[in-house]
């Protein structure tokens, strides 16, 4: 009976779906790679650690480079713009 489920899931109409398949994302901040599945073009491709040649598509950030994830986040206070609103509208 199990079989007949997990099989059932997998009926989708022919030729309107995108292909879902393995991609290669390289995060070119950090120099990672991530294998993760996609429905992303791309012309281009790579070779995995794995041996495999799989699409390419290099990202300028990820998880890995983030500030927020990796806990390097600041907050950039130009031109001391905290300060003129706690000026204007702080307590007085």
């Amino acid at each position: 009976m199990r079989d007949n489920y997990l099989s059932d899931l997998n009926i989708m109409k022919k030729e309107i779906h995108p292909e879902y398949r393995e991609v290669l994302f390289h995060d070119t901040d950090v120099d990672k790679y991530f294998l993760i599945r996609s429905t992303l073009e791309t012309t281009e491709t790579r070779e995995w650690e794995d041996g495999k040649t799989y699409p390419y598509y290099p990202v300028e950030i990820s998880s890995e480079s983030h500030p927020f994830y990796t806990g390097k986040h600041k907050i950039v206070d130009s031109a001391g713009r905290v300060d003129k609103f706690k000026k204007k509208y702080g307590k007085k």
